[in-house]
C-alpha cells in the first residue's frame, strides 16, 4: 500500500483552477521526485497535501487515512513535515529557538539532536546565532532540520537547492540520502541533476495534471521524454 495517495485531486486558488484531477501514489521509503516546469503545479500539490489549500473534489490519503479535510496542524501531528520553498524559518530567532519551536514539547531528543548536528554541522557552530544572519545554505539546512528534529514518516520538500552553491547542494544531497533511510521524502525540484541523483520513483506534472509516472532510472535514460516533458535540452 502506498504511504501517500492523491486521487483526482483538484485545487482552485481564487478563480483559478491550478490542479486538475491529480492522481499520484508515493510508496513508502526513499525519495519520490515530482518534476515539472515553472508554474506546472508542483508547489500547489505540496500545499494541498498539507491542507494549506483545500482540494475539492478529490482526496489525499496518508497511511490509508483520508486527511483531505484536516487542518494543517493535525496533518503535521500524523507525521508529515513540510519544508517550503521560502524555508519557513524565523529570522529573529536563534537556530536553537527555531528548532525548539519545531518540537511538540519544547525539548530535544538527544539522539535526534546529535543526528541533526551530524547532518548539518554548521547548525551546531551557529547554535546561538539568529537565523537571519545565516547564509542561504545554512538557512536551508535549518529549514530541513526543523522537519527532522522529531520523527516524521513523510517529509515534503519544495525546491531545496534554489540559489545554493554547488558545494552546498552536494552536502544537501548526502543529507537527504541519510534522511531517506528513515523517512519518505516527496521532493519538488527544478535541478534535474540533483533530483536524478536521489530519486527512486518520480512523476511529472504539467499544467496541473500528472502526465508521466515511473522510475527515475527509466526516466533518466529516456532523453526524448525528458525533452518533451521538461525541455531539458533547451
Amino acid at each position: 500500500m502506498s504511504l501517500l495517495s492523491l486521487k483526482t485531486m483538484q485545487t482552485q486558488i481564487g478563480q483559478y483552477a491550478v490542479l486538475h484531477d491529480v492522481t499520484m501514489d508515493v510508496p513508502q521509503g526513499g525519495v519520490f521526485v515530482l518534476l515539472g516546469r515553472n508554474g506546472a503545479g508542483k508547489t500547489t500539490t505540496l500545499r494541498s497535501i498539507m491542507g494549506l489549500w483545500k482540494p475539492s473534489p478529490g482526496s489525499v490519503t496518508f497511511r490509508g487515512q483520508d486527511i483531505t479535510g484536516l487542518h494543517t496542524a493535525d496533518i503535521a501531528r500524523l507525521g508529515i513535515a513540510f519544508v517550503p520553498e521560502n524555508m519557513g524559518i524565523f529570522g529573529g530567532l536563534t537556530v536553537e529557538e527555531n528548532l525548539i519551536l519545531a518540537t511538540a514539547k519544547g525539548t530535544f531528543d538527544p539522539d535526534r539532536l546529535q543526528r541533526v548536528y551530524r547532518l548539518f554541522p554548521a547548525l551546531e557552530t551557529f547554535w546561538t546565532k539568529q537565523a537571519w544572519s545565516l547564509s542561504g545554505g545554512q538557512k536551508q539546512m535549518l529549514s530541513v532540520a526543523r522537519a527532522i528534529i522529531e520523527p516524521r514518516e513523510l517529509i515534503l520538500i519544495d525546491e531545496p537547492t534554489k540559489g545554493l552553491a554547488p558545494s552546498i547542494i552536494d552536502a544537501m544531497a548526502e543529507a537527504f540520502r541519510e534522511i531517506a533511510e528513515h523517512a519518505t521524502i516527496l521532493l519538488v525540484e527544478q535541478n534535474f541533476e540533483f533530483a536524478k541523483s536521489l530519486g527512486r520513483d518520480m512523476a511529472v506534472i504539467d499544467d496541473g495534471r500528472i502526465v508521466h509516472r515511473g522510475t527515475m532510472a527509466d526516466f533518466v535514460v529516456d532523453k526524448a521524454l525528458q525533452d518533451r516533458l521538461l525541455s531539458l535540452s533547451a
